[in-house]
């Protein structure tokens, strides 16, 4: 990026004097991923000017935008090359960015057959806490080696820096896809899903609740065909297979929504990472299950503890992604060491702790 832009001078300009006056900025991109994490705190600091496409390569399969540029536009360019960026970043609501896309690290539906925003992240400009734009990575594969500070970024809520441009890689949009839906209890899924993932079939996403388990298949059109008339199960109209999909990835499917009566009630959205082949979790509320079995929603009054607790003796984590008390934190607790090691990137990254405090962690 050109160090000159207007728009980046004024950017380097509002950290320095955040740094002179010990003043916390928010980094706010389209707001729609507010409510994750710790409750924002500091002077907003709006990153909707830095906006654009900057390098497209369809041959290539690379694209890098300015952290500012809203998501649906590179979406869009991808959609007209017959591309897509294959992790299906949850949308939540229009408005969503680049840049808040990649620094609060969720992916969708098909991230465990096509990997996470993490997986592929090649490079990123970044404006740390002292004033400096730094570049790590670059726009090809095997730039990125040593210490990966670009997929650093991925997750971290923009608390160790402010994230001005990304490049990321894309992938073709699959020539065919088919959902198939199968009436299941969860022990039957889950028990399917194990089975499946050990077979060569063309799975990119799988989904159960409420007893019914939704199976996608993307790729070459004989490869889900043939997969079809093996599994049986009963397919889905695509129109309507592509609107449940899509309700999913951007969590407004009915099972996500949690008004302000239900907060009020104790009631919590909670995401858990587990080994896939994990067993039935002991857990009140209703459960929606992705990732073949690897990442289990919970909406739930259990008390975190008693969440955190399910999840460990699981071999996973737990995150709160809704719930009106954080009180008692938002992601799994970090051992000793590894809280050290944040700290010690924390001060690396942005010494005055200017850059979203308590975001992720208290003390960052």
């Amino acid at each position: 990026m050109n160090a000159q832009d207007p728009v980046l001078k004024r950017l380097v300009d509002r950290v320095d004097g955040a740094r002179e006056q010990h003043a916390p900025l928010e980094i706010r991109g389209g707001g729609t991923k507010r409510f994750l994490g710790g409750s924002p705190v500091g002077e907003p600091l709006d990153m909707t000017a830095l906006a654009g496409i900057t390098s497209y390569e369809p041959t290539e399969l690379v694209v890098t935008a300015r952290a500012g540029t809203p998501l649906s536009d590179v979406e869009s360019a991808l959609e007209e090359q017959g591309q897509c960026l294959p992790f299906e970043p949850p949308r939540f609501a229009a408005g969503g960015t680049w840049g808040g896309m990649v620094a609060c690290g969720l992916s969708g539906p098909a991230r465990a057959s096509f990997g996470s925003v993490r997986d592929h992240v090649l490079g990123v400009t970044l404006l740390n806490g002292r004033g400096e734009i730094l570049t790590f990575g670059g726009q090809v594969t095997k730039n990125v080696a040593g210490y990966d500070v670009s997929r650093l970024m991925v997750g971290s809520f923009g608390i160790l820096g402010i994230l001005c441009e990304v490049s990321l890689k894309v992938l073709p949009v699959s020539i065919a896809s088919a959902t198939l839906r199968f009436d299941r209890d969860e022990t039957r899924a889950l028990e399917q899903l194990v089975s499946w993932a050990a077979q060569p079939l063309p799975i990119s996403a799988s989904a159960w609740h409420a007893g019914r388990l939704h199976l996608r298949l993307a790729g070459a059109r004989a490869a889900v065909e043939a997969a079809c008339v093996r599994l049986g199960g009963e397919r889905v109209e695509a129109v309507q297979a592509k609107d449940w999909w899509t309700r999913v990835r951007d969590q407004s499917h009915e099972f996500f929504i949690l008004d302000d009566a239900r907060l009020a009630r104790g009631e919590s959205l909670w995401r858990l990472s587990v080994p896939a082949v994990t067993g039935a979790l002991a857990l009140p509320g209703q459960q929606f299950i992705e990732w073949h079995g690897a990442q289990r929603w919970w909406k739930t009054t259990a008390h975190a503890a008693q969440v955190q607790g399910a999840a460990v003796r699981a071999g996973g984590h737990a995150t709160l992604i809704r719930g009106a008390d954080k009180s008692q934190g938002v992601f799994a607790p970090l051992s000793d060491v590894l809280m050290r090691v944040h700290h010690e990137l924390k001060q690396a990254f942005d010494p005055a702790c200017i850059f979203n405090p308590g975001r992720l962690y208290a003390g960052l």
